[in-house]
């Protein structure tokens, strides 16, 4: 069976959970063999053979850290030079598209962004894309190369399938481009102790029903007892009532969770491209014509200030 390059999103060895979904859906079309880069790298061995790495391959340098994108993007282009994988898996963050948009030109490849799911073809692997703002569900595969394919969040479920994860070094040689552009400080994130957006199993998010700053509390309050990240719309993050990084839709981050709770949200085409993939989707309107509700699972039509806190108590009350 031909290997499948699954790259590595850790944070100093403790592996993120995309990457784990990766390595499920690695094992449909090959032998998933991981490449993890940068510090701590050899830490995350154990958890890539829980959950099916046949190999580890492994480089730490400064070079990861103190410089942009293209080292990772070499570590990669070194890895396809000694495998000749069936594919390389990537996660599809900001970061991760970009790695593999620079990776799929190098190798004179094409490459598949925002995959949704992964299958063995005849002629290689077939991705599976939601497209035009959701309107459409596609399913391609790369003609010319090896291909490179991104995948979002919470595409696939992780499975565990224990592996021997055999740990190898891998050579990697950085040419002068690597070193184009320093990263000359950083500042870390301040941590609400909620799950990463992109990432988190549940969402819920509040729009312009929220009707200002301070009522985001409520939709904090919500997410919290449900261990949910939280979401905005981009008229509640035009009006300044939460912040750029939680907006959900074409201009913000797109999501695609296991629940997701809109708010006071009317459904506008913009919001639904980033969150129309979500397996089941709730929605809170005292609108009952509005767009979302064309979209929806299960639909409240009622004013959010009422039902979500009565929402709220109910999940306290259950998980108490």
């Amino acid at each position: 069976m031909a290997e499948v390059l699954v790259y590595v999103d850790h944070v100093d060895g403790a592996v993120r959970k995309p990457t784990l979904e990766l390595l499920t859906l690695a094992r449909r079309i090959g032998e998933p063999v991981a490449v993890a880069l940068g510090n701590g790298a050899g830490d995350t061995a154990a958890a890539l053979a829980e959950h099916g790495a046949t190999r580890v391959l492994t480089h730490e340098a400064a070079e990861y850290a103190d410089y942009l994108v293209v080292p990772k993007v070499e570590a990669l282009q070194a890895a396809v030079a000694a495998l000749s994988p069936a594919a390389v898996l990537v996660p599809s963050s900001a970061e991760g598209k970009e790695v593999a948009a620079r990776l799929a030109l190098r190798i004179k490849s094409g490459v598949i962004t925002d995959a949704v799911d992964l299958e063995a073809g005849e002629e290689g692997p077939v991705a599976t894309q939601s497209v035009f703002a959701a309107s459409y569900t596609t399913k391609s595969r790369i003609s010319t190369g090896t291909p490179v394919i991104t995948v979002k969040p919470n595409s696939a479920a992780v499975e565990a399938a224990p592996a021997a994860g055999a740990v190898e070094a891998l050579e990697v040689s950085f040419s002068d481009a690597a070193k184009g552009t320093k990263v000359t400080g950083r500042t870390p994130r301040e941590s609400t102790g909620r799950p990463e957006l992109t990432e988190a199993a549940i969402v819920v998010s509040g729009g312009r029903g929220v009707n200002g700053a301070e009522n985001f509390a409520l939709i904090e309050a919500l997410a919290d007892a449900l261990g949910a990240a939280v979401g905005a719309s981009r008229a509640a993050v035009d009006a300044g009532w939460y912040p750029h990084s939680n907006q959900v839709g074409q201009t913000g981050k797109s999501v695609s969770p296991q629940l997701y709770i809109a708010n006071g949200i009317s459904g506008a085409i913009q919001h639904r491209a980033g969150m129309q993939t979500s397996k089941t989707i709730v929605a809170v309107n005292k609108d009952a014509e509005a767009p979302i509700f064309d979209l929806v699972d299960y639909g409240v039509v009622g004013d959010l200030f009422d039902v979500v806190p009565q929402l709220t108590e109910e999940v306290k009350a259950r998980k108490g």
